[in-house]
């Protein structure tokens, strides 16, 4: 086994060691188990960054055996700058969550550990995986355990929730499947996507291609209009859920256009590109007005995420080196920032038992520690420079503007509307005097908690103050995705 086996494979490993675990008598060591399997997956992955060579666009830590022969489908995996900095961020997300679902979680507490334990390594799968079909059975199994998450540990309305997030995203993937079967038999019965890369399709063929990869992708992002089951599974996930949802499966759906659409399908790309940029400045600009009016904070912070998966989509569709590199910075800050939104609205949950932001107030008087935090993750989410949230924003809008001044403008003003519902959320739960004895029976944030958040705070500056081990490691992979993507492949 391989580097990337590993990274895969331990963190389901001792998910299903922790299944077996059985009854919450046992849940102090099943807690122990799952943060120690968190933290060896999130080490099996460092080495990667110290031998990964961010000169070559190749794929680098490749591992290939015959999976199911009969079908030509290979256990087929690989890295390049694309999709590197995902899996070390997958894996550092689950050691988080585990952390912070530590207390928190009472009940059947090593089916939760657990779940999200083989959810982080399904995660990583999808992100490895250079074979079509390997590919598809990744994506769809990170179903399952977000599908459990939310319905066993969810809200009140979590059935709901879980239905409607399972529906979306599956019949969005049946129509993949569909183009990934097509293309399984016009290269003559190969999955491997390097094959797929090459493949010269009809500009019809490539059109039916792109809009069914688009359907999968594109509720998974989730790009407007096929937003709304979002908020409302963001609303009754329990906190680590929305945290993980949040933070890399909404990246799988973006990761799916670079990996598959483009290179696959570049004509159709480049001929639709100005209706993705249209869907995407509507979510940028109207989903940014949407979260104005929300009462929620979840809900808030779910549309928030709708905007800003907003550039990472724009910039991926003006193909030039700034907007795709942006874009994918956008998504790995947006990992980081709106996992720590979320995980900042689960310790007040954990408090009050309200999302509401008129049930707070005044909290910075009685929990002034966490108040610092929730101040550095609004202003990171509202992209002030020297957080991560800047650093993405900033390149997408200056490639918008390479592209088209006015598009540039458009997707500038949105961080007006940015600052405006992140602020406002911020001023009315943290700022002023005390509102009610909620809130002023208040404690603190403990050890647990400050440890959790201090991990984002300083992953959230790294990467404001210092992005370029993150932009080195993508530009050689980048910039062959764009030849690719300017490459015509029409038959």
């Amino acid at each position: 086994m391989g580097l990337l086996s590993l990274a895969i494979w331990t963190p389901i490993a001792f998910g299903v060691v922790l299944l077996a675990l059985g009854r919450d008598e046992q849940a102090r060591a099943v807690r122990w188990v799952a943060l120690v399997g968190a933290l060896v997956s999130f080490l099996l992955t460092l080495p990667l960054y110290g031998q990964f060579d961010a000169a070559s666009s190749s794929m680098q830590f490749v591992e290939k055996a015959s999976w199911i022969a009969r079908f030509n489908v290979n256990y087929h995996l690989g890295l390049d700058g694309i999709s590197f900095w995902f899996v070390l961020l997958t894996a550092f997300m689950t050691v988080v969550v585990v952390i912070a679902g530590w207390e928190v979680i009472t009940s059947r507490v090593n089916q939760y550990m657990g779940a999200f334990l083989i959810l982080s390594g399904l995660m990583i799968g999808v992100f490895c995986a250079l074979d079509g079909m390997l590919f598809y059975v990744f994506f769809e199994a990170t179903l399952i355990p977000m599908y459990l998450i939310i319905g066993i540990w969810g809200g009140p309305n979590k059935i709901y929730a879980a239905f409607k997030f399972f529906l979306y995203t599956l019949l969005g993937s049946l129509l993949m499947l569909v183009a990934l079967i097509y293309l399984y038999t016009k290269s003559g019965g190969s999955f491997d996507l390097a094959t797929w890369h090459a493949l010269p399709l009809g500009s019809t063929a490539q059109t039916l291609i792109f809009f069914a990869l688009f359907a999968a992708f594109a509720v998974k992002v989730p790009m407007w209009p096929v937003h709304t089951w979002l908020p409302d599974v963001h609303v009754e996930a329990p906190t680590g859920g929305s945290a993980v949802l949040a933070a890399i499966m909404l990246k799988l759906g973006a990761y799916g256009f670079l990996r598959f659409s483009l290179p696959i399908a570049p004509d159709a790309a480049r001929e639709w590109s100005t209706l993705m940029i249209a869907l995407s400045l509507v979510a940028v600009v109207y989903v940014g007005l949407v979260a104005l009016v929300q009462q929620d904070m979840k809900k808030l912070v779910a549309y928030s995420s709708v905007a800003h998966m907003g550039f990472v989509t724009l910039g991926f569709f003006m193909f030039n080196q700034l907007g795709v590199s942006g874009g994918l910075v956008q998504m790995i800050a947006h990992g980081f920032v709106s996992g720590a939104m979320f995980l900042c609205i689960g310790v007040l949950y954990d408090r009050v038992h309200s999302r509401e932001i008129a049930s707070y107030g005044g909290v910075v008087n009685t929990m002034p520690k966490f108040a610092a935090f929730a101040l550095f993750f609004a202003m990171a989410n509202c992209g002030l420079p020297g957080t991560a949230g800047f650093v993405g924003e900033w390149m997408v809008i200056l490639g918008a503007v390479q592209f088209n001044f006015w598009v540039g403008l458009a997707a500038a003003s949105a961080l007006i509307f940015g600052a405006a519902y992140t602020l406002w959320m911020f001023k009315r739960v943290y700022l002023g005097p005390v509102a009610n004895d909620d809130v002023r029976g208040l404690s603190d944030i403990n050890a647990r908690e400050f440890l959790m958040l201090s991990l984002l705070a300083v992953a959230v500056l790294w990467m404001g103050v210092h992005p370029k081990p993150f932009t080195d490691v993508m530009d050689a992979s980048v910039a062959h995705l764009l030849q690719q993507v300017a490459a015509s492949k029409l038959n």
